[in-house]
């Protein structure tokens, strides 16, 4: 049977303009304005760029950004690995609607988190009144809300979903016969999931904590419900918010100097994305 030669044409053609827009797409509305953040960035020059990043409050924000993302990074790593094994591996009543529960942060947005936690944990809240009497009690002077802990608890609610769902659809595709069988040549739980369960699991895990890593570091809406105080609970993007909103040259200059340490932290994160995907790939080849 002959080919058409017109079909052919037709189809290069088609191919052609879908990835024309495509590029044209992603370079106005991805590239183009990251590659302005970087121009605006140095439009006074480098010795303002570095002088701009070097200031007490800008220096507290990429802490306070670093520390949230590390420590939501290791507390979702630890629980996303548990609610995916427990979800994919065992039977139980309720597991439906754990399923669901562990999905919320994905529906639900930021800001209700960060209100959420605010009326749990602040002064009008249920645990507000016995984290008051716990201080008062010990002396100390233990703060959730409009403090750096609640910067980290809200950095956590919003990524957890990240790691167990990279995991889950692994060990659902891996199932349950491997483990069964080394259960059953008197392995202990530990040694079957380090053996058997984790070398499956292991390029998903990473994934996951890089997408929890990205999404951590640009959290605004949550975090900006807890956090109140400049040069001490402020993130990196409270801090470019604050310098935009200030209004003057020099200042909203400062918001795109930052703002590039994100994009630069951004690029990284994704260098490092597509590195552990190729790796994956050639692994399961």
């Amino acid at each position: 049977m002959k080919k058409n030669p017109d079909n052919g044409k037709e189809n290069r053609g088609t191919k052609a303009v879908l990835i024309a827009i495509s590029v044209l797409f992603l370079f106005f509305m991805l590239v183009l304005p990251l590659i302005s953040v970087i121009v605006n960035s140095l439009s006074e020059g480098i010795r303002f760029y570095f002088k701009a990043l070097r200031t007490e409050s800008v220096i507290s924000a990429l802490k306070v950004t670093l520390l949230a993302t590390v420590i939501a990074v290791l507390v979702n790593t630890f629980f996303g690995i548990i609610a995916a094994w427990l979800l994919t591996k065992f039977s139980f009543r309720g597991k439906h609607i754990l399923a669901t529960v562990i999905d919320i942060p994905f529906s639900i947005s930021p800001v209700i988190a960060g209100l959420a936690f605010l009326m749990t944990f602040g002064r009008l809240g249920w645990a507000g009144g016995y984290i008051n009497r716990l201080n008062e009690a010990l002396g100390t002077n233990i703060q959730i809300v409009f403090a750096v802990p609640g910067v980290v608890l809200a950095t956590i609610f919003v990524t957890f979903p990240f790691v167990s769902r990279e995991i889950i659809p692994v060990l659902n595709a891996q199932g349950k016969d491997e483990e069964e069988a080394a259960a059953l040549m008197g392995a202990d739980g530990f040694t079957i999931f380090r053996k058997i369960t984790f070398p499956h699991i292991k390029w998903a895990l990473l994934y996951g904590i890089i997408l929890c890593t990205a999404r951590a570091l640009g959290e605004f809406g949550a975090v900006n419900a807890l956090s109140k105080t400049r040069g001490v609970t402020f993130t990196l993007p409270l801090e470019i918010d604050a310098l935009y909103l200030s209004n003057s040259a020099d200042s909203i200059t400062a918001a795109f100097a930052v703002s590039s340490i994100l994009v630069i932290m951004a690029v990284v994160v994704l260098i490092v994305r597509n590195i552990v995907e190729y790796k994956a790939k050639k692994k399961s080849e």
